[in-house]
């Protein structure tokens, strides 16, 4: 932008024409309804290009802190008062200056415009001005829409990362509960061939074949004498099972074999629906065998050397 000094060393004729630019921008951005602090940065700030680039400075500035302050050329704010010697003058008056002290040939040859003149381009400009807000709202709307797809794709990312974790611990679970049900089966295997071989072995040792049954000694009777008998030590014991539907089942176990090794028999023998839970109890005297007396040996238990159970709901 000139300097004052700038302006003052400019020819006759080109003052005069600055001058009648500058009123004219000036003047139509007043008719418009602007305030002078406004209008004055916004030519000034435009270099004076004309009204169109005032007018989108004037949109894209109007936040800004400093917009209805006094304009100041920044020439003229950097003279010192006591150099000068008078007040800085504002956009208008140093147009006034730039077109010269006392001129008359620019004031004789400008012709002051009709109101029809003035009302027809204030509606130009007030048209320009409506387009260029439209510009500006569509070009808002367009960025908007840009940031809400970028929101959308950045919600689509960040639940794609949730789904992929969540399959994760789904597949671990997964994983989790087949070894769980892979070793209880092995565990049930194993139960199974231990049965199978306490039955080979009580079949090799009572000679029973494929019986159940054992040949219970026959009691010691007191001799003559009066002498108090002598208690047998047992180490099997023939245990018949009452099912659910009642049904038996009769097996010969060691007196030192948990209750647990009876209630693995039932459920590998029985006709107890898989998946049913259920628990042992005797009738007489009555009494529900818990979980801890599964762990329990059979002779500690009373049931030796024979026992009846019944197979009960849990």
């Amino acid at each position: 932008m000139m300097s004052f000094f700038d302006l003052r060393a400019l020819p006759y004729c080109g003052r005069e024409s600055l001058k009648m630019a500058d009123l004219t921008t000036l003047e139509s951005l007043l008719e418009m309804g602007f305030e002078r602090n406004r209008a004055e940065r916004a030519v000034a700030s435009t270099g004076n290009q004309g009204i169109e680039q005032a007018m989108d400075w004037l949109m894209e500035h109007e936040n800004d802190p400093d917009i209805d302050e006094p304009y100041k050329p920044p020439a003229l704010a950097a003279l010192d008062d006591d150099q000068t010697g008078m007040q800085e003058p504002s956009l208008g008056e140093t147009t006034g200056v730039a077109s010269g002290e006392g001129s008359q040939v620019g004031d004789t040859d400008k012709k002051p415009m009709m109101e029809d003149e003035k009302q027809q381009q204030v509606k130009r400009l007030e048209e320009l001005m409506r387009v260029k807000q439209a510009e500006r709202r569509e070009r808002e709307r367009a960025e908007e829409l840009e940031k809400e797809k970028q929101r959308r794709k950045q919600g689509q990312e960040l639940q794609q990362i949730r789904n992929k974790l969540q399959d994760d611990d789904m597949k671990k679970l997964a994983e989790m509960r087949r070894r769980e049900k892979m070793e209880d089966k092995l565990a049930r295997q194993r139960v199974k061939e231990k049965i199978a071989r306490d039955r080979e072995e009580r079949a090799q040792k009572f000679g029973g074949g494929g019986t159940s049954t054992s040949v219970q000694p026959s009691p010691v009777s007191p001799t003559s004498q009066g002498l108090p008998p002598i208690k047998k030590e047992y180490d099997e014991s023939r245990i018949q099972v009452r099912l659910l539907d009642g049904s038996t089942l009769t097996a010969v176990f060691k007196a030192q074999e948990p209750l647990a090794a009876v209630r693995v028999y039932v459920q590998v023998n029985g006709n107890t629906p898989e998946g049913q839970d259920f628990t042992l109890l005797s009738p007489y005297p009555r009494h529900v065998y818990t979980d801890l007396d599964m762990e329990k040996p059979l002779k500690e238990l009373g049931l030796v050397p024979s026992a009846v159970l019944v197979v009960t709901k849990k």
